[in-house]
């Protein structure tokens, strides 16, 4: 609750931000007409971002003749949440990751690598898989896809603002700010929504460890699957997530490589510090804080 809680208003600060930046740009109208645009936006991506993101990363849909061992862990896994049966994807990549994306539980899809498939024991994956359910059960699939939109929107209408709205460095009647405040705006309003951003995506990744490890009721099985590709993605990389950077807060473990100033603005907690959490939660359940004998 507390987690939902703060999502809703990190959420309303997104909104803020894109809204003033709207004010900016044409005072009242513009305000509204940034809001229409969110909106528009926001729909679009609510019919199309599943689609959109299977393509990006070439899945093909399996099912019980392709690959029966995953497709029977999501069955078994997605009847214990309570969810209806995800499509379930396999991407060609060789980077171990994972996916859960779709608008709702009723048209939700999960997607495995090839690379996770290659290096992950069954008890493993079934860790990865109940995180992902678990995305899909809190309707995290949603509420990521809608704050992406809103911060590709900010840094689009701050960019605008410059150009058109101040004038280069000069002033316009119509912004109260200036050119100087423009550029100000320009570079702190997509800052502003990429922390944001990442405060939601880590909020929502900590919620859906401890969600999964409960539907699995081992979470070991996903604090050693974490262990593992967290070591086997730093050193392989992901195309795709290359290709497409706005992509990567879906996967349960980073898929971009950066370190640095760019680890700062990651959009995933971390992997020492959730497997730290999943390691006490498992104290807390009576499972031995060691790795078991799926290692």
């Amino acid at each position: 609750m507390v987690n939902l809680f703060r999502t809703g208003i990190l959420m309303a600060a997104l909104t803020a931000i894109f809204l003033a930046v709207g004010y900016l740009i044409g005072g009242p109208s513009g305000m509204l007409i940034a809001f229409l645009f969110a909106l528009g936006t926001n729909l679009f991506a609510y019919w199309n971002s599943d689609r959109a993101v299977l393509a990006m990363y070439r899945a093909q849909e399996v099912d019980e003749t392709t690959a029966p061992d995953l497709v029977h862990l999501v069955r078994v896994l997605s009847a214990n949440a309570g969810l209806p049966m995800p499509r379930v994807y396999i991407a060609d990549n060789p980077q171990p990751n994972a996916f859960a994306t779709g608008r709702s539980p009723e048209h939700a899809a999960v997607c495995a690598t090839t690379g996770i498939l290659q290096r992950l024991n069954q008890e493993e994956l079934a860790g990865v898989l109940a995180h992902e359910l678990s995305h899909v059960k809190n309707r995290d699939t949603l509420i990521m896809t809608i704050t992406a939109t809103f911060a590709g929107a900010i840094s689009m209408l701050a960019n605008f603002l410059f150009f058109f709205g101040g004038g280069g460095m000069g002033e316009r009647r119509n912004n109260p700010l200036g050119g100087i405040g423009a550029l100000v705006v320009m570079i702190l309003a997509p800052l502003a929504a990429a922390l944001v951003q990442m405060a939601i995506s880590r909020t929502r990744e900590y919620e859906a460890d401890r969600s999964g490890a409960l539907l699995s009721g081992r979470p070991l099985w996903l604090a050693s699957a974490l262990r593992r590709i967290s070591a086997d993605v730093a050193v392989t990389d992901n195309p795709a997530a290359e290709a497409h950077p706005a992509t990567a807060h879906m996967c349960i473990i980073n898929p971009l490589h950066g370190g640095g100033l760019a680890g700062l603005f990651s959009t995933h907690p971390s992997t020492e510090e959730r497997i730290a959490r999943l390691q006490a939660m498992a104290g807390e359940m009576g499972e031995a804080p060691t790795p078991g004998p799926w290692t």
